[in-house]
Parts: structure tokens; sequence; C-alpha cells
């Protein structure tokens, strides 16, 4: 049967990521998918490569700093005590003259918060570790940020930026966040953030500075805010007090070479794009406390009333390690997130490979999403669509039934093509929980080898499903279907436990089909497709 030797030809393609082709043999199917020590910080490459996208995108190219270089040492900055001045005096000289780098040479060097200026690279070089205060007051006055998803006056960030140009941190140095103190012991975490900020009052009035022990909102790592042209190298990143990297309302973004591990640390993710605009990560490695790649675009009222999206975004050759998801969309969605590619990643012992999270009051939501070329070996989920939440954070509106009115603040999915992927462990091939008035919309998955999984594919609320040209291994041998509609699987070989079942509910439940599929059907059904009856 030709399908089948196709199939076969693929799936020994994909299990040795070599290949050697007929003339009559489709390319398409022979893609090589990368393996694990083919990716991430360590391969770091000098040159950035040319990017291509399914969408149009800038040239991205190493910012060029004036040849002025100064060390912190030269600003007085030593070893014992606090060097914040002395490295904030550096970055402010050399912003002040035209631009150009400020070196943190080889030592342990402790500081507080640093404000980085237009033109100035800070680099952090090999053998320097450069730790942060755990004392709140070293990141005082309160400066204007963004905290999940919603705008405030708080502590920023541990290296923070805000309206300025041509930024760098690089170098292979460390930074090490706050092991203890102040600043870890006051951040709230008995709410929700949308249930402490009075949204109703201006910005410049949510105030948290963290005076006679009030509650803070924890800053992130690195974090600039309303930047252009923003490159970070080459670093590490360990003990963060919260999100690792977090560019905001950026515009020009490259990411490099960085890796993080922030594992056991709550809500320690490591990269997180927020309402930002032409990025590109590469060469990445995130050990992480929570999600791994994460892109984010506000949340619910506060972030539609900001309403500036995530867009033209390209994650490659990068390698997620522990955390929750390999890359998650959300779950702050409320500007949208939209043109995203994801290529050549390696996924690795993390809990979820590609993740996407919403809530019904989030708003906004994710599109024309793109992943290519794959490898995951997972705890959890290969795919994973959470659009409902929790009670603990939305009450009764993660309850799937009633189906409410479509408002503004209803987020959606839709227009996500995953293709080229080996899929090596998952608990679940595709785990689908879509919102019953804005269901998953136009998901296809093409060309997988998912070499075992525990559990196979249940689709609530989904319209217009594809998955094709793909060999699933699994021990379940039920397909679950819960209000899906235009559901086709194309040219799929179902490697079951059992024989193949298919359960169906749900009065909108309509129009699935198996095409050249093997088993051609599920038992108990008298055709290739299912359609309601009238």
């Amino acid at each position: 049967m030709k399908y089948c030797s196709l199939c076969l030809l693929w799936l020994l393609c994909c299990m040795s990521c070599t290949s050697s082709r007929k003339a009559d043999q489709p390319t398409a199917r022979l893609a090589v998918i990368p393996t694990i020590d083919q990716v991430g910080a360590p391969r770091l490459p000098e040159a950035i490569a040319p990017v291509t996208a399914p969408f149009p995108l800038p040239a991205f190219n190493k910012p060029v700093f004036p040849a002025l270089t100064i060390s912190i040492i030269e600003q007085g900055a030593t070893q014992q005590g606090l060097a914040t001045k002395a490295i904030q005096s550096a970055i402010d000289v050399v912003s002040h003259r035209g631009g150009g780098t400020v070196t943190v040479p080889a030592g342990k060097w402790l500081t507080g918060r640093i404000h980085l200026k237009s033109n100035v690279n800070l680099h952090i070089a090999e053998g320097a570790e450069l730790h942060f205060s755990g004392a709140v007051e070293d990141y005082r006055p309160a400066v204007f940020t963004r905290n999940e998803g919603i705008e405030l006056m708080s502590l920023g960030a541990l290296i923070y930026a805000n309206g300025q140009e041509n930024i760098a941190v690089t170098g292979k140095g460390t930074l090490i966040g706050p092991a203890s103190g102040s600043l870890k012991d006051q951040i709230m975490t008995t709410d929700v953030i949308e249930n402490v900020v009075p949204l109703d009052k201006p910005v410049s009035e949510r105030v948290y500075e963290g005076y006679n022990k009030e509650v803070i909102f924890p800053p992130m790592f690195i974090s600039p805010i309303n930047c252009r042209n923003v490159y970070i190298e080459g670093v590490t990143l360990r003990q963060t007090p919260f999100w690792n990297i977090v560019p905001v309302y950026c515009d020009g973004v490259i990411i490099r070479g960085v890796s993080v591990y922030s594992v056991g640390i709550p809500r320690g993710d490591g990269i997180d794009i927020e309402s930002s605009r032409n990025v590109l990560i590469e060469y990445c490695t995130l050990s992480s406390g929570d999600d791994c790649f994460t892109i984010k675009a506000g949340r619910g009222e506060d972030g539609m009333r900001v309403n500036r999206p995530s867009e033209n975004i390209v994650i490659r050759h990068c390698l997620a390690l522990e955390g929750h998801g390999g890359i998650t969309l959300g779950s702050e969605t409320a500007g949208m997130i939209r043109n995203v590619s994801v290529q050549d990643c390696v996924f690795s012992e993390t809990g979820v490979g590609i993740r996407f999270k919403t809530r019904r009051p989030r708003g906004g939501g994710g599109e024309n999403i793109y992943y290519e070329r794959i490898r995951m070996i997972l705890r959890g989920e290969a795919f994973k669509f959470d659009m409902l939440g929790s009670k603990t954070h939305v009450g009764e509106l993660a309850e799937r039934l009633p189906a409410r009115a479509i408002n503004a603040y209803t987020p959606r999915f839709r227009d996500i093509t995953a293709k080229d992927l080996v899929i090596e462990k998952a608990s679940m091939f595709v785990d689908i929980s879509g919102i019953p008035e804005s269901p998953v919309e136009n998901l296809l998955i093409e060309n997988a080898l998912v070499k075992t999984s525990k559990k196979l594919i249940a689709a609530r609320d989904v319209k217009r499903f594809t998955v094709r040209n793909t060999i699933v291994i699994t021990d379940d041998s039920v397909i679950s279907v819960l209000d899906g509609r235009q559901i086709l699987f194309d040219s799929v070989i179902f490697k079951t436990s059992g024989r193949l079942r298919m359960k169906q509910a749900g009065d909108l439940t309509d129009s699935i089909r198996f095409q050249q599929c093997t088993p051609a059907k599920p038992m108990d059904w008298l055709s290739d497709s299912w359609r309601r009856q009238e």
C-alpha cells in the first residue's frame, strides 16, 4: 500500500534524523527534527542567521555600540557592600557620552535595581557574578511596570529600563537573584492581582513600594518597558524572584544564548514576551519553575484598556527542560497574540509541550500561530488547550456550561498549525478544553510521529480540527469528542492498545471523518464518517 510505505519511510527518517529518498517520494514528509544536542545555549553561533517565518519580519541584526568602555571599578565599585551607585554611575556616564559598554568584571558583586540607559551595553564578563539584594529598599522608588498583565507602580525589575533605545545585557557571567529578605517576604500571595489592584484608579495611584511591610508585586529579573532595539545575549540567570526575562511594550527584541535556572521558584517563568513586537529568541536553554517560553498580551479589563498585542515573534533552536510548559500562549491574552513561529526546538522532560491558556474574562486570544520541527519528551500532554481555568481565579466563569453571551472579554484561539513533530513521550497526544461560545478554531497537526502516549485525544469545544499524516502509538484506544465539529483524521495510523473507539457527545458534535486511516474507522461505526442525525 503506497500510503503505508510512505508513512513508514517518514517514521524511520524522524527516528534517525537522516533520509535517503527515491525520486518519487515527496520531501514534505522528510523534515529533519533537531535533537537535544543540536539546540540551546551551548550551540549559539556568532552570527544571526536570516530569519524566515509565515509572516513579514524586519531584519534582525546585532546592535553596534561606540568604542567607549568603562569598568564599574572605575566608578568606585568594590566587592564589599552594595555596588549599585557605582554601576548606575557607569551606565549614566556612558549613556551621557553617546554610548558604549559598561563592564562588570570577574568577581562577586552585590547590587540593587539597575536602570539601563540608551546606547549602553551592560556586559557581565565571564567569571562575574552579579548578586541582587533581598532588601525592598534597594529597589525603591516605585517605577512604572506591568505585573501579570496589569499596569501599576512597583519595583519593576532587578535590571530595568523605561523608554530607552539600543540597550543590551551581554556576556558569559551570571546574574543571581535575591535568596531571602524583605523583598521576598512582602510579595503579595493572598489573592489574584485583579482583586487587589484597584483598576478604577489611574496607574499613577496604584503604588506598591513596600513601606511599613505592605505588600509588593515581585520584580522581574530583566524587564525593559517601552523600549526599542533590546539585545540580550549569553548571560545565565539564577534564583529569580519572579518571571526572568520580560520585554514589555518593546519593539525590536533579540534574546540569544541565554540560560535560565528557576526550578522550584513559583511563577519562575523563563522568558515572557509581553505586548511586544518584532522579537527573535534563539539558542536559549530554560529550566523553569513555571512555563519556559511564554507569550502574553495583558490581563482582562486592564489589558483591554491598553490593548497592545504581542506579534511577529520567532523562537528557534531553543531547549526547554524542566517547566510547566515548553511554549505557552497566555494566560494573559487581552491584546491578542498573533504571528508567532516556533521552529527547530526541543522540549525535554518538560510538563506540557505546546500549551494554550486563557480565561473567559481575559479577552483577546491568539491567532496565526505556527510550530515546525519540534521534538518533545514530556511528562504531560503534547498539546493542551485550557481556556476555562479554575474557580480560584475566575469563579463561576470556570464552569463550562451554561454558554455565555459573547462580549469584548471573550477570548479565542484560532488558525494554529503544527507540523513535522516527533513526540518521544507524552501523557496525552491532544487535550482540548475550549469555551462553548468560543471554541478552538482551525487547528491543524500534520506530519507527526507520536512514539508513546498514555492517552489519545480529548477534544471539547473545537471547530475545524485536523490531524494529517501522523502515526500515534498509544496505550489508549479512545478518542473523546464533546461539542466538536468538522473534525478530520486524514492518513493517520493509530497503533492502540485495543480496537479504536470514538466517544462523541454534545448537541453540537457533528461531521467527524476518517480518511485513508489505519484502522479505516472506529469500531461500531458503519462507515468512515459520522454526522449528527437530523
